[in-house]
């Protein structure tokens, strides 16, 4: 049995959690930021890393509590080493040394993005291989292809802006709030998703997406039309992202036969891309993997999932290494 304390402060969420055996969640304690960057519209870095500061020590005493272990009966500390905002990411990671050094444990340094693949396998550890998972996040759109040999395989991704970003940036013009995916799934409730026929980026080609033009879609026809109703505009940008979404997803299923089609990252919790998602993989005769939506956001708990396999394939990871804001993925 391998007990890991993992850390996770890649942007704007204080996160620790207790895992036993990369499938067990003993604890997981987030601390989130949000009402401290709503006046700003978006993630202030400075003031998250500042944040970061002042309650990791807490939260992480919380989760360790939660889950009834002390430091000196853990196994491994891991935290995200990247990518991320480089302040957070210093903050957890210089945090999780200590603990390893105090402790005398092994630390191991987790990607994040791997840390979102594996969060599936905490809630449903019998998910079908191969699967495709689309991966959406405020800084990242990606469909990746998981293998039944544990490699994964880049299928496409966004060539601009990243899926949340486009949520953020349309929420902040439509003065609906930050942050914007939540604001957008919930003003588009009171919409009509087909009253403004917004153009679906890439349609067609390949599994590449773009989100650049979808926002500057929004922008160009509210200011030609400025009594549309901001519920009809939601509902129909929502459609317009959640349609290439699904439409990519679905193809890049069939090209591999996958088995599954999963989801990953903070726009999984949009509830339209749920249910659709959902709707197309069971049109397919294939499993679809919704992620509950504290799964969805950053946590710890997929930090820990990560941190078992690395320490079991690759080892404890060298105390020099350092925070990488801009770390790949790798593919194999």
């Amino acid at each position: 049995m391998t007990t890991i304390l993992a850390i996770e402060t890649s942007c704007d969420e204080t996160a620790a959690a207790v895992v036993v055996d990369g499938r067990h969640v003993l604890s997981s304690v987030v601390s989130s930021q949000v009402d401290l960057h709503a006046r700003f519209g978006g993630v202030v870095p400075e003031v998250a890393g500042r944040a970061h500061v002042e309650v990791l020590t807490p939260v992480v005493a919380d989760a360790l509590a939660q889950a009834g272990v002390s430091g000196p009966q853990l196994d491994a500390v891991a935290a995200t080493i990247g990518p991320g905002l480089i302040g957070s990411l210093l903050v957890g990671v210089a945090g999780a040394k200590g603990y390893a050094l105090g402790w005398n444990k092994p630390f191991v340094g987790v990607n994040h993005l791997e840390g979102h693949l594996h969060a599936a396998f905490l809630e449903d550890p019998d998910i079908a291989l191969p699967a495709v998972v689309l991966l959406v996040s405020g800084g990242h759109t990606m469909l990746i292809a998981m293998e039944p040999a544990g490699g994964y395989r880049l299928l496409g991704q966004t060539i601009d802006d990243a899926a949340g970003e486009a949520f953020d940036k349309v929420a902040r013009y439509l003065a609906l709030g930050y942050p914007g995916g939540p604001a957008i799934d919930r003003e588009a409730r009171l919409g009509d998703p087909q009253a403004v026929a917004f153009p679906r980026g890439l349609r067609g080609e390949g599994y590449d997406f773009s989100f650049s033009g979808l926002k500057t879609s929004v922008i160009r026809y509210v200011q030609a039309h400025p009594e549309a109703a901001t519920a009809d505009i939601a509902a129909s940008f929502q459609e317009a992202v959640v349609d290439i979404l699904v439409e990519k997803a679905r193809a890049a299923a069939a090209a591999i036969d996958a088995r599954s089609i999963c989801l990953g990252g903070g726009v999984a919790a949009n509830s339209s891309l749920r249910e659709r998602i959902q709707i197309a993989a069971q049109a397919d005769g294939r499993r679809a993997f919704v992620p509950s939506r504290a799964m969805c956001t950053d946590n710890a708990a997929m930090v820990g999932a990560t941190a078992f396999f690395r320490l079991r394939t690759d080892g404890p990871t060298p105390l020099d290494v350092a925070a990488d804001p801009n770390l790949r993925l790798t593919f194999v």
